[in-house]
C-alpha cells in the first residue's frame, strides 16, 4: 500500500471526495522514494494521456533525481511529497512531484514547496502531469490539502501552461518570467527544413561541412542507444563537457556536471532512459576521435537535445554546429515531430528559427503574516546579494547553499 504523509488533516488524508466536477475519489502523498518507484505505471499512462515531450517529468527522471539530490544536512532538509489524483474507478489523472524543503537558522525554519527537480540547471524545466480537463478540479483539491498544513511558506510553482495557468490564477500568486524552450518543427525531409531556414544559418551549415572537406576531413556520427553503448559514449562526453566549460575567449559555458552528485545522476538517469530506449548520445567522430558530442532524449515524437561538449581544438570547424544539424537530421529519419533545442535564450538556438514555449512559472506565499514576513526577508536579503556581494547578505541569509 502507498504511504499517506502522516502529519496531513485526517479527512483529507482519506482521500474523501470533496465534490469537485470530476470528483477525483483520492489523494495520495507519496513520501518515500519506495513509494515514488511504485508510481511508474501511472506516469506511463499520464505520459501517454498528456502527450509529454519534456525529459524531466518521466518518472525515471524524478526517482534518479530524489535518489542522487535529496538534501538532509543539518541546516537543509528535504521531503519528498507526490501528490497523486485518481478519479472513481481508480485512474490517476495528475501527478504533483513535490520537494518540501525545510530551512534552519537557529530556531527560525522556513519550509518551501517546489516542483521536484529544484537544481542548479539539471532540470531545465519542472513540469506536472494532469490529464487535459482535470486542470481545474485538481489545482483546487490540491489547494485544500496545502491549506490543511500550516508548516510550509511558500509555494513555487512551474510548468505551468494554458489550462493549468488558468486554474492556478489566485491573488497571492506573483508570476515571473516564464523558462522558455525552443522548438523546430520537422517537415519529412531534411531539403524541405533546410530549404526553411534563414540565410545565416544555411551559411553556417555550408561553412560546417566545406570547412572539413577543404581540409580533407571527414566526419562519422554514432548515435549510441543501447544501454552498454549509452553508458560507454557518457563518459567522452563529460570530458568534452569540461573542456568545453574551459574555453576561454568565447561565451562562458558552466561545467554542469563537474561534482561526484551530478555526474553519478547523469549516469543513473541515461542508464534508466536507456533501459527504456529514451536516451540517446550523438558523438562526432574524425579521425577515430570524438570532438563533439550531445545527449538527447527521444519522448513521445519529439527529441529534446540536452547538454552537449566539443573539443575547443576543432572548434575553427564548428563541430557542435555539425552535431545538432546531425541528430536533427537524425530525427527526421526517425520520422519525430519536434526537436526541443533546450531551455535559454541564445543565439545557438534561435538562429535555427525555432518557436518559443513558454513555461510559466510562479509563488505563492502563505496568508500567515510570520510567512509573509520570512518571505520579504528572503527576498531583501537577495537583492542585497546581488547588489553588494555576498559579505552583507550572509547575515540575511535565510536559506543555506545545498551541497549538490
Amino acid at each position: 500500500m502507498l504511504d499517506l504523509h502522516p502529519e496531513f488533516h485526517p479527512q483529507l488524508r482519506r482521500g474523501t471526495s470533496i465534490g469537485l466536477a470530476k470528483d477525483p475519489a483520492a489523494v495520495e502523498i507519496i513520501t518515500t522514494l519506495e513509494g515514488l518507484e511504485l508510481l511508474k505505471p501511472d506516469y506511463a499512462r499520464l505520459e501517454q494521456s498528456t502527450k509529454n515531450r519534456v525529459p524531466f517529468a518521466l518518472h525515471e527522471w524524478h526517482a534518479a533525481w530524489w535518489r542522487h539530490f535529496a538534501g538532509r544536512t543539518a541546516r537543509v532538509r528535504d521531503g519528498l511529497m507526490v501528490f497523486v489524483f485518481r478519479d472513481p474507478a481508480g485512474r490517476c489523472v495528475a501527478l504533483f512531484p513535490f520537494v518540501a524543503t525545510d530551512r534552519y537558522l537557529g530556531p527560525l525554519r522556513l519550509r518551501t514547496m517546489s516542483m521536484l527537480g529544484p537544481d542548479p540547471y539539471i532540470s531545465e524545466f519542472r513540469v506536472p502531469l494532469i490529464e487535459p480537463g482535470y486542470e481545474a478540479d485538481v489545482v483546487r483539491l490540491l489547494r485544500a490539502h496545502l491549506a490543511a498544513d500550516d508548516r510550509w511558506d511558500w509555494v513555487h510553482w512551474s510548468g505551468v501552461r494554458e489550462a493549468f495557468g488558468a486554474a492556478l490564477a489566485h491573488p497571492r500568486i506573483e508570476w515571473s518570467q516564464p523558462v522558455v524552450d525552443y522548438v523546430l518543427d520537422l517537415p519529412a525531409t531534411w531539403e524541405l527544413f533546410r530549404a526553411g531556414l534563414k540565410r545565416n544559418i544555411r551559411e553556417s551549415l555550408r561553412h560546417c561541412y566545406n570547412s572539413l572537406k577543404r581540409d580533407g576531413l571527414a566526419f562519422e556520427l554514432e548515435v549510441a542507444q543501447k544501454p552498454a553503448d549509452v553508458s560507454r559514449a557518457l563518459e567522452p562526453f563529460l570530458a568534452l563537457h569540461a573542456m568545453r566549460a574551459g574555453m576561454a575567449g568565447s561565451v562562458p559555458h558552466l561545467d554542469r556536471f563537474d561534482g561526484p552528485k551530478t555526474k553519478g545522476f547523469l549516469r543513473d538517469v541515461c542508464a534508466r532512459l536507456a533501459e527504456r530506449g529514451v536516451a540517446r548520445i550523438f558523438s562526432l567522430k574524425i579521425r577515430g576521435q570524438i570532438v563533439a558530442a550531445r545527449i538527447g532524449f527521444v519522448v513521445g515524437d519529439s527529441l529534446y537535445l540536452y547538454f552537449s561538449g566539443y573539443d575547443p581544438e576543432w572548434r575553427k570547424y564548428s563541430v557542435m554546429t555539425t552535431t545538432v544539424a546531425e541528430a536533427i537530421q537524425y530525427a527526421i529519419a526517425e520520422k519525430l515531430s519536434t526537436v526541443s533545442l533546450s531551455a535559454g535564450t541564445d543565439i545557438s538556438k534561435t538562429r535555427w528559427g525555432a518557436r518559443p514555449v513558454e513555461w510559466a512559472e510562479a509563488l505563492e506565499c502563505r496568508r500567515s503574516v510570520r510567512s509573509q514576513i520570512a518571505h520579504k526577508a528572503y527576498r531583501s536579503a537577495m537583492d542585497l546579494k546581488r547588489t553588494t556581494g555576498p559579505g552583507w547578505a550572509s547575515i540575511f541569509e535565510l536559506f543555506p547553499k545545498r551541497d549538490w
